[in-house]
């Protein structure tokens, strides 16, 4: 039992890393695509691309056992696909790249107190606190290195809500894992209601969607990245990382997303690396260490909360 455990939790670590690699690509994707579409543009293209591969590779329906998880579903959706990722653009238009790139990383944090607060983890400690900390001042260097750093309430405050955002659908994406739904067909479900979500502020973005622009190579390489691998693929691994770390420790690892930024902008875009950054870099690391280490573990009340453990049946 204890070596299956251990084979499980080995098998998250190497998931959320993978899954964190990707998603630190994409910012390098997206900048590509922003010559020829709107940021609401890639994100209905992104998710929708996402949302038809799932069908495809599993067209089974889900079966939702009552409204209580339904809204749970719906609520991930909004908080998870819709706001995450309209806030963090919209924060991006009124303030500085790297002002959201380190105020997006304090979602680990917002996720310890989440799960402190609703399903009963321990409270953070000092030691999750140190490598929090360590981690922000890591980030802070990668963003100041060549770039601009200036308070900006509005952008700044949207990045904040961002990554609230973003932990409040990892405690509703591990409170679904603990009601028993399997990770696929559960992305699938939130993708719906993430697109179900924009529906209000598509009119409102003016879409002007060219097929020319569509067809273009370059083009069409990075949308299919975006939906089938950076979407479709990695929402689904993120959710078997928090069904096996919970979703504190997956969460750490959004502390890497701006070491992978910056060195695939060295191999991808010949960018040089500075010794701000190689510092930072390296505090983004022991960050993640320090907190991995001094993570917060589930508590007894969270598991009459939350229920069985679905890993029981899934190791």
């Amino acid at each position: 039992m204890n070596a299956s455990r251990a084979s499980g939790r080995a098998a998250g670590h190497l998931v959320a890393l993978a899954t964190i690699v990707v998603w630190g690509v994409t910012f390098i994707s997206t900048k590509v695509l922003l010559a020829d579409f709107t940021p609401v543009e890639i994100l209905l293209l992104r998710f929708l691309l996402g949302w038809v591969a799932l069908w495809v590779v599993c067209p089974h329906a889900l079966a939702v056992r009552n409204l209580k998880d339904e809204v749970l579903f719906a609520l991930a959706g909004l908080s998870g696909v819709t706001l995450y990722f309209l806030l963090e653009n919209m924060a991006l238009t009124l303030t500085f790249a790297s002002n959201v790139g380190v105020i997006v990383a304090v979602a680990p944090f917002f996720t310890a107190l989440l799960a402190w607060r609703f399903l009963g983890d321990a409270r953070p400690g000092g030691a999750f606190m140190l490598g929090f900390v360590v981690a922000i001042a890591g980030i802070a260097c990668i963003s100041r290195s060549g770039s601009e750093f200036a308070l900006n309430p509005a952008g700044d405050g949207l990045a904040l809500l961002a990554a609230l955002s973003w932990a409040i659908y990892s405690i509703l994406v591990r409170m679904l894992a603990a009601r028993g739904y399997g990770s696929l067909r559960a992305t699938r479900r939130i993708f719906f209601y993430g697109l179900v979500c924009m529906l209000p502020i598509l009119p409102l973005a003016g879409l002007s969607i060219q097929a020319e622009a569509l067809l273009r190579p370059v083009n069409a390489a990075n949308l299919l990245f975006l939906g089938l691998c950076a979407s479709a693929l990695c929402f689904v691994s993120w959710t078997f990382s928090v069904r096996r770390l919970g979703a504190v420790r997956a969460a750490l690892y959004i502390y890497l997303v701006p070491v992978v930024t910056v060195l695939t902008s060295i191999a991808v875009l010949h960018e040089r690396v500075t010794w701000l950054s190689g510092a930072g870099m390296v505090l983004a690391l022991t960050g993640l260490l320090i907190s991995e280490w001094g993570a917060p573990g589930r508590a007894r009340t969270a598991q009459k909360r939350d229920g069985p453990s679905p890993a029981r049946g899934q190791r």
